[in-house]
């Protein structure tokens, strides 16, 4: 079995939830025994050395959409989200103007051409360019051999968008236990901190935590960097923290130090506009933090009733939900859960399986 993956050329560069999901994936994979390479949506790719291609993000498709004019089979690890309610509630001016009367279809294609002119990703295909973002999401819906979504609910939103109704596996989001466990030794110098871990953009909405706990008694760190597209945000950050002594920035760091700080810390807060999952979240969680998430998207579906639930364009739901998940006992039960459901070897035997039935089937 020899399976094809090709990224966002972005994936590096850009580093997201997807280049995580991407790279363990293909680890565990491979420690399964298959032969896997990774490549490029740009690159030139002789597919007759494949057997399958797997594309991750369909919110992506001009990444896609080059590469299934052959016959071979594919499959998608859709990470569909919907970033929709952010974009309208965030913009101001003549953008808000223009997104308030917008579908979610045509605020992704302005953001796909608007990346195109000022950020040199290039449009990769005419289809994509003539037939619009939705019908090109629906048109690789229709030809996908198999959906893989990392919640039900993650796959009934997008069934919802398309109209097309695609068979699917559920491939969890999930933690690398070698990595995440408790054989670390905690960082003493976030003894107790609110901790929030991923880019700083609109989406993630660290400036709404910022707001909610600048100046409380809490220490909140903030870890990661910038997006590229969002320094004007992250200095507003900046300058909002600087008013407090309270809230501190460390930028993007390893996972070997990074699972020594969640150890330290008492409270992981994801008070983002959406969230498929949120993987710092359950990362947090597997170290024995009490996390903070969303409501916005498929974090019940991970969390149940192990999390607390905050509403991210409610400052007080945010500082609300944070008081509680500080004052509340450690949530050992979550921790089990997680290592119980999601790791990431879960997710590669279920991957596998995936795999096994589109070629059983061809």
């Amino acid at each position: 079995m020899r399976i094809l993956i090709i990224v966002r050329t972005t994936l590096y560069t850009s580093p997201g939830g997807d280049t995580t999901q991407i790279l363990m994936t293909v680890k565990y994979l491979r420690q399964l025994g298959i032969n896997i390479d990774i490549k490029y949506t740009d690159e030139v790719i002789d597919y007759n050395s494949y057997d399958l291609i797997h594309f991750f993000n369909i919110i992506r498709p001009d990444d896609i959409i080059p590469h299934i004019k052959n016959d071979i089979p594919f499959l998608i690890s859709t990470i569909f989200v919907d970033y929709s309610e952010y974009e309208i509630a965030n913009r101001t001016g003549v953008t808000r103007y223009v997104f308030d009367n917008l579908t979610l279809g045509q605020i992704e294609y302005l953001k796909a051409i608007a990346r195109w002119i000022f950020n040199g990703d290039k449009i990769k295909t005419i289809r994509y360019l003539f037939n619009g973002h939705k019908a090109s999401i629906q048109y690789i819906s229709k030809k996908a051999s198999i959906l893989l979504p990392n919640s039900h609910h993650e796959y009934q939103r997008l069934i919802k968008y398309t109209k097309v109704p695609s068979p699917y596996y559920k491939i969890v989001n999930a933690i690398d236990p070698d990595i995440f466990n408790n054989s670390v030794e905690a960082n003493a110098n976030y003894h107790n901190h609110i901790i929030c871990v991923g880019r700083i953009e609109g989406r993630k909405n660290q400036l709404n935590l910022i707001k909610a706990l600048i100046n409380s008694k809490f220490e909140l760190t903030i870890i990661g960097k910038p997006s590229p597209n969002h320094h004007a945000y992250y200095q507003e950050c900046l300058r909002l923290a600087n008013t407090g002594t309270n809230v501190h920035f460390v930028n993007q760091i390893d996972h070997e130090e990074l699972v020594k700080i969640y150890k330290a810390a008492r409270v992981h807060v994801l008070a983002s506009w959406f969230e498929t999952t949120g993987l710092s979240s359950l990362e947090a969680g597997v170290m024995n933090c009490n996390i903070v998430v969303t409501k916005k998207g498929d974090t019940e579906e991970y969390f149940n009733d192990m999390a607390y639930y905050c509403d991210p364009a409610d400052i007080n739901s945010i500082y609300t939900a944070v008081v509680k998940a500080y004052n509340e006992p450690v949530n050992k039960i979550l921790s089990e859960y997680i290592v119980t459901n999601y790791t990431w070897m879960n997710a590669a035997v279920q991957t596998l399986q995936a795999y096994s039935s589109i070629l059983k089937n061809n």
